[in-house]
């Protein structure tokens, strides 16, 4: 490209030389001044800097590359030339291969040109996959064999091969090949596993599977996924079934309506609570009258402060020996009397033994008790979150609502809101209530300029 370039220079600076470019400014004539360029800054190398010679060496390069598999300045006369001997014989025309397919008409199949497109005709080599060769953590094994091989030479044999049972077995079943024919043979799809090496040398290298807790293995719930609702639900329900199934709905309402009744009756407010003309002026001039009777009781604090001040006096050492003696006199007292309690036990040893039964009894009592209420327990949905579970309302219809046939029937209820509350009743989900997106900013109405000129 350099070369073309200059010969267009020399073309424009004969006479009579008629350029028809627009653009061409003062910089390309012969005569003009040489724009001055800044190339000490990076955003003008590539602007006015001519790569064209560079481009088009490298684009000849990978050219050579990609049809001969290299430069041809580094190829050998052999591979580039032929010594041409003549047209061949006739004989030697055209040997047809053994392998080559004929089709009907005996003419040989061709690969069709589809297939010729999206053969690979690069003569360049993949690149080679470095992730393929790569190990994890290959470094420290490299070491760890190196380290391995020392001791080897050394004669130090390592602790975990000290480890390893002395018969031999996990040895001979880690020599075994994977192509052995004569290996045991077991079902892939059996749910034992197969057990390939000693029950001792998988426990010291740590190879046996954790022990699954048994815990994992229980249900949150003994309930049934799907609940089935009373005969009095159907469509067409037994009169009695109905009328039973209207009585729990019932007993459900006025469950509900005690607790809203509570509610309210605790909030209520005492009428006795309630200020009066009364209380409000005492409560006006409350601190005013009561200066004098501050001082008064102030005055008996102090004397009975003054008062208050007793002398010890010191007691003789015949009063002290005579606390000692009652204290001695106070211990065998109680010493004697817990020696004929132990006396006279002996001879109620019948009704210890009665006693003692009915505490067993009481036990296995509360016991049974308490076992049974934690049966109870897993039927009820436990405290999972913040929040209580609030179960679904009874989907029942009145006696005057009920429908003769599935065409007149009208759903009630929803499925999605059924299988919600189900899960949150087996403890599979905690209760959860929708979630209230209180606006930060208030919401600001602009006129627009549009809508103000019209009106």
């Amino acid at each position: 490209m350099a070369p073309i370039r200059r010969l267009k220079r020399v073309a424009a600076s004969q006479p009579g030389f008629l350029n028809l470019k627009s653009n061409s400014g003062a910089a390309d004539s012969p005569g003009g001044r040489r724009k001055r360029l800044n190339k000490n800054k990076k955003k003008n190398w590539n602007k006015y800097s001519d790569i064209n010679d560079v481009e088009g060496f490298l684009a000849d390069v990978r050219l050579q590359e990609r049809t001969t598999g290299g430069l041809l300045s580094e190829k050998s006369d052999e591979s580039l030339f032929f010594l041409d001997a003549g047209p061949p014989k006739k004989a030697q025309l055209r040997v047809e291969p053994e392998e080559e397919k004929k089709g009907r008409r005996g003419k040989v199949s061709r690969p069709l040109r589809i297939d010729l497109i999206l053969q690979h005709d690069s003569l360049i080599p993949p690149p080679k996959d470095v992730l393929a060769y790569q190990l994890p953590n290959a470094k420290k094994l490299r070491r760890i064999a190196q380290k391995a091989e020392q001791l080897a030479a050394k004669g130090v044999v390592p602790r975990r091969q000290k480890r390893l049972p002395l018969d031999g077995t996990a040895k001979k079943a880690a020599l075994e090949a994977n192509n052995n024919p004569e290996r045991a043979f077991y079902d892939i799809w059996n749910q034992e596993s197969k057990d390939t090496a000693d029950p001792w040398y998988l426990q010291q290298t740590g190879k046996t599977r954790v022990k699954r807790p048994e815990r994992l293995s229980e249900k949150p719930s003994v309930l049934p996924a799907v609940e089935v609702i009373a005969s009095g639900g159907s469509y067409n329900p037994d009169f009695f079934s109905h009328q039973a199934l209207l009585q729990v709905a019932h007993e459900v309402e006025v469950k509900k309506q005690k607790a809203e009744d509570k509610l309210v009756k605790q909030l209520a407010v005492n009428r006795e609570n309630i200020a009066t003309e009364e209380t409000i002026f005492r409560e006006q001039v409350e601190g005013l009258v009561e200066e004098e009777r501050e001082d008064d009781a102030a005055n008996e604090e102090e004397g009975v402060a003054v008062g208050a001040i007793v002398v010890a006096v010191k007691k003789t050492e015949k009063q002290r020996k005579k606390e000692r003696a009652d204290k001695i006199k106070e211990q065998r007292r109680w010493a004697h009397r817990v020696r004929s309690d132990k006396r006279q036990q002996l001879f109620q040893l019948r009704s210890i033994k009665t006693s003692i039964k009915q505490q067993e009894e009481d036990t296995k009592e509360k016991r049974i008790q308490r076992k049974s209420n934690q049966e109870a327990q897993k039927a009820q949905p436990r405290r999972l979150g913040k929040l209580k579970f609030q179960p679904q309302d009874m989907e029942v219809q009145l006696s005057d609502e009920l429908a003769g046939s599935l065409r007149q029937l009208k759903p009630e209820g929803s499925v999605l809101k059924d299988r919600f509350k189900s899960l949150q009743k087996r403890n599979l989900i905690e209760p959860r209530e929708r979630a209230k997106f209180k606006r930060r900013l208030k919401l600001k109405y602009v006129e627009k300029r549009a809508f103000r000129e019209v009106t």
